[in-house]
């Protein structure tokens, strides 16, 4: 059944652009989009109106045109730019000529840097009224949003996995499914695991990296998740494989995580955890993991804080936040747990994200006959700013490798991260 574009992505209805009063442009909406530019740092890129007239801050030099089809469309774009240009793309009153990932990349390159210690006083009463808390309720809720919309949108684009995360690219011309099983691999080394233990996943998505490491590396795994969908899915492909030994996928809450374990991995949920929530994962990790054990943290990052895009987090990701490492330390300091390794995957998150809009682009036909046009251009703008994102270093992605403070049976040197994999592809 088809989903209301105003239901699933929670944009309000409006009048249409032929009703909302074209005209011609007047000069003071021309100099409030010169103002609006201005305070995007003048990246090169030029503006066209629904009457033809132009806005071009560099003569010559702009790539890619933004059109705004109506005067609505221009009002609300300079009165909440950050999530109105959203909501409007995906409704068609705004669409871009040229490279869409290009546009976006442009227009991050040329925001004025934060030079302030964290967010502004007006970014954080921004986040304390559109965020939907991750408490135990609201975190389903906001999982729910994103995550079971339906196996079968995800199959059309994903690898056979289903890995929803960052990819590792050992050689920049892997195919997406080579790399995602290389991510697999790269986050087993790091933790360094050996047949008979045992591993706690926080956050399994659709339960690949848990198989994996079972069928692999010979441990047994618990993954907890609140994605319905997504553990049913889990559930599905582990009896069909043989696995449901080895591996157990429990529909609960992270916080519930108890036992203990030899290894702590959560892959791609730090981001929906929320920094006020850091020192109740500290304290799971604290809590289950045995003194020789050893654990590992997947996450999208930041350089510096700052809350996700209106946007994004209102139509998209509900009560997500990229942490700094500065953050992430929350979750370490106070129960002494000691920092191995940090690697930072940016670019491969950016391969990764090609890969998908790539197989996206090509699956629009099915996409909108399972929701409608309004979602087939918010997840296209989506998947765009996220390459934008993290090639313009908008967005870090991070991997922290962590163990107890005693825990003196360590490599030498990262030599052990690069051998060859225990299966052949």
């Amino acid at each position: 059944m088809k989903q209301e574009k105003t239901e699933f992505l929670g944009i309000p209805s409006f009048s249409s652009p032929a009703a909302s009063g074209r005209g011609q442009v007047a000069v003071p909406e021309r100099w409030l989009m010169r103002q609006l530019l201005r305070s995007l740092g003048d990246p090169p890129i030029r503006v066209r109106f629904w009457d033809g007239a132009e806005i071009e801050p560099v003569p010559g030099a702009a790539r890619t045109t933004v059109v705004i089809h109506d005067r609505l469309a221009l009002w609300r774009l300079i009165r909440h730019p950050m999530l109105h240009f959203g909501d409007d793309y995906s409704l068609g009153r705004i669409d871009v000529e040229g490279d869409l990932v290009e546009f976006l990349d442009t227009v991050f390159r040329h925001r004025p840097r934060m030079r302030s210690s964290g967010p502004t006083r007006r970014q954080l009463l921004e986040r304390l009224q559109r965020v939907r808390r991750n408490t135990l309720r609201g975190s389903r809720e906001n999982i729910h949003h994103h995550y079971d919309i339906g196996n079968s949108f995800y199959r059309l684009w994903l690898d056979h996995e289903m890995q929803y995360t960052c990819a590792y690219f050992p050689a920049a011309d892997m195919s997406l499914e080579a790399a995602q099983l290389a991510k697999l691999d790269h986050i087993c080394r790091k933790l360094q695991l050996k047949p008979g233990e045992t591993v706690v996943e926080a956050g399994c998505g659709w339960g690949g990296l848990a198989r994996h490491m079972a069928r692999y590396y010979g441990v047994k795994v618990k993954a907890y998740n609140i994605s319905t969908e997504q553990v049913a899915y889990a559930r599905e492909r582990v009896a069909q494989e043989g696995l449901a030994d080895r591996v157990e996928y429990v529909l609960d809450d992270y916080r519930t995580i108890d036992g203990e374990y030899d290894a702590f991995v959560s892959v791609g949920m730090l981001e929906h955890v929320g920094t006020e929530h850091y020192h109740i994962l500290g304290g799971v990790i604290d809590r289950v993991l045995k003194p020789g054990g050893r654990g590992l943290l997947h996450s999208i990052g930041r350089n510096h804080a700052q809350p996700m895009s209106a946007w994004a987090e209102r139509r998209i990701f509900p009560g997500a936040y990229p942490p700094t490492l500065r953050e992430m330390m929350m979750i370490f300091e106070p129960y002494e747990l000691s920092v191995l390794d940090v690697e930072n995957l940016r670019l491969h998150y950016a391969r990764t994200l090609e890969h998908w809009l790539e197989r996206y682009e090509a699956q629009l036909r099915e996409v909108e006959q399972m929701f409608d046009a309004a979602f087939v251009r918010a997840w296209r703008l989506y998947l765009a700013s996220s390459i934008a994102s993290f090639t313009s270093g908008c967005l870090q992605l991070f991997q922290v490798l962590f163990t107890r403070p005693q825990h003196n049976a360590l490599p030498w040197s990262r030599a052990y991260l690069y051998r060859d994999p225990l299966h052949k592809e």
